[in-house]
């Protein structure tokens, strides 16, 4: 008998869900469909425990203290810091914005280290010049990943 059909009877063990916020702003977990889509690669899930992003893991990926990736990604401190905090919506929707997009420029950057360096410091022109840190910051990581589908299918930067 198969692996696949000896486990058919298991009861599946329940995993947290990352939450993200709809439109409006209110939070609500995610399918797992949807959650495949959000994360965008394996980039992404490598940084997830259990369905939540491990903001120490990606703290030391990228060589930053946690206080540092919180200014990156627009939190407090302590919403990176304090383990409630951590698996909040806010905090998991901002750092996982800014890994999916890490992950969509990593591979013509060179690598995670120049990524993180382009979204930090690289103002995009029909952005109003401003850099991928900033619109995560102010909310607005659509208007990025939009850019990014945009160049990605041969439009002008």
């Amino acid at each position: 008998m198969s692996e696949a059909k000896r486990n058919t009877g298991k009861r599946r063990q329940k995993v947290a869900r990352p939450v993200q916020s709809d439109s409006l702003g209110r939070p609500h977990v995610m399918s797992e469909g949807s959650q495949a889509a959000f994360s965008g690669s394996s980039f992404v899930t490598s940084f997830m425990d259990e369905g939540v992003v491990d903001v120490g893991r990606v703290a030391d990926a990228f060589r930053m203290s946690k206080g540092q990736l919180a200014q990156t990604t627009g939190l407090g401190v302590a919403s990176v810091s304090k383990a409630n905090r951590r698996v909040a919506p806010k905090a998991q929707t901002r750092v996982t914005e800014m890994l999916e997009i890490i992950s969509r420029v990593r591979d013509w950057a060179g690598g995670e280290a120049p990524a993180m360096a382009w979204y930090r410091s690289q103002p995009i022109p029909a952005l109003d010049g401003r850099t991928p840190e900033a619109l995560v910051k102010a909310g607005r990581a659509s208007a990025v990943r939009e850019y990014l589908d945009h160049f990605a299918l041969g439009g002008f930067a």
